[in-house]
């Protein structure tokens, strides 16, 4: 998680909102990548799937499934599914996202007894590095309205 924590910090660098994540196999990182969909112009340009692609570019086999991968922040939907097709045998991520979480907050479809495979999930692991990346960016681009209010930056 550490790695994926440093990913984040690039991300936050770059302007994107800061998640990391890395696909580890036999304890060697195989993939790995950050948010990056506004420098590429790519809604799916999320640190999982950037670094799933990686990952099986690397494999030359879009099965991944004796590989974990560890994020920041719990996966979204689109994310949650490419770690279903991609046979990831365990997501490990470290905050859980209120508003757009699809393996625990708002839907749980990494581990879905409907789908052929199901992820090992795991959540909590540096929660409280992960949860303050993500507030830090949010706060350095909110800025307090004469009325009280918070307006965002963009």
């Amino acid at each position: 998680m550490a790695a994926a924590l440093e990913l984040a910090r690039q991300a936050q660098q770059a302007g994107e909102v800061p998640v990391g994540a890395v696909v580890v196999r036999n304890g060697e990182i195989i993939g790995q990548g950050f948010n990056s969909a506004i420098a590429k112009n790519d809604p799916t340009a999320h640190a999982e799937i950037v670094a799933l692609r990686l990952a099986a570019a690397r494999l030359a086999n879009y099965r991944l499934d004796d590989a974990d991968l560890y994020v920041t922040l719990e996966p979204c939907v689109m994310c949650a599914g490419a770690l279903v097709h991609a046979r990831i045998r365990r997501l490990i991520f470290g905050c859980r996202d209120l508003r757009f979480g699809g393996v625990r907050s708002k839907f749980h479809l990494a581990d879905s007894e409907i789908l052929n495979h199901r992820v090992l999930v795991v959540e909590g692991i540096l929660a409280v590095e992960c949860v303050g990346i993500l507030k830090d960016f949010f706060d350095e681009r909110r800025v307090a309205r004469p009325d009280g209010g918070v307006a965002e930056i963009t």
